[in-house]
C-alpha cells in the first residue's frame, strides 16, 4: 500500500515537472525548450591583466602581507604615516591586476 502511493506521488511529480518544462509549438504538438547552461557553466570574460582571476585577497600577497606586518608594529596614528610606501607599493600592485582601489 505505501509503496503504491510513493509510485503515484513520483509520478505525479515527474508529469508535473515534464509538463512544466514543456512548450507549446502547435496545437498537436509539444516540444522541450533548448537547454540552457546555467550562470556558473557561462564563458567568463577574462581580464587580460588577470588572466588567472585571482581575487583581491589573493593577488598580492607579498605586498599585503608586508603592508599588514607594518600596520600591526605600528599603532593607528602611525601607522598611516610609517606605512604609506607599502600601501602605496600594495595598491599600485593591485591596479596592476586590474583591481579599483
Amino acid at each position: 500500500m505505501m509503496s503504491e502511493f510513493v509510485l503515484t506521488k513520483l509520478s505525479c511529480s515527474s508529469i508535473l515537472f515534464l509538463a512544466s518544462h514543456l512548450v507549446l509549438s502547435s496545437p498537436s504538438s509539444f516540444t522541450m525548450p533548448a537547454p540552457t547552461k546555467p550562470a556558473s557553466e557561462q564563458p567568463k570574460e577574462v581580464n587580460p591583466l588577470n588572466p588567472k582571476g585571482l581575487k583581491p585577497c589573493c593577488a598580492c600577497p607579498v605586498t599585503k602581507s608586508a603592508r599588514d606586518d607594518c600596520f600591526i608594529k605600528y599603532n593607528s596614528d602611525e601607522a598611516a604615516i610609517k606605512c604609506a610606501d607599502l600601501i602605496d607599493q600594495h595598491k599600485a600592485c593591485m591596479r596592476g591586476y586590474g583591481f579599483k582601489v
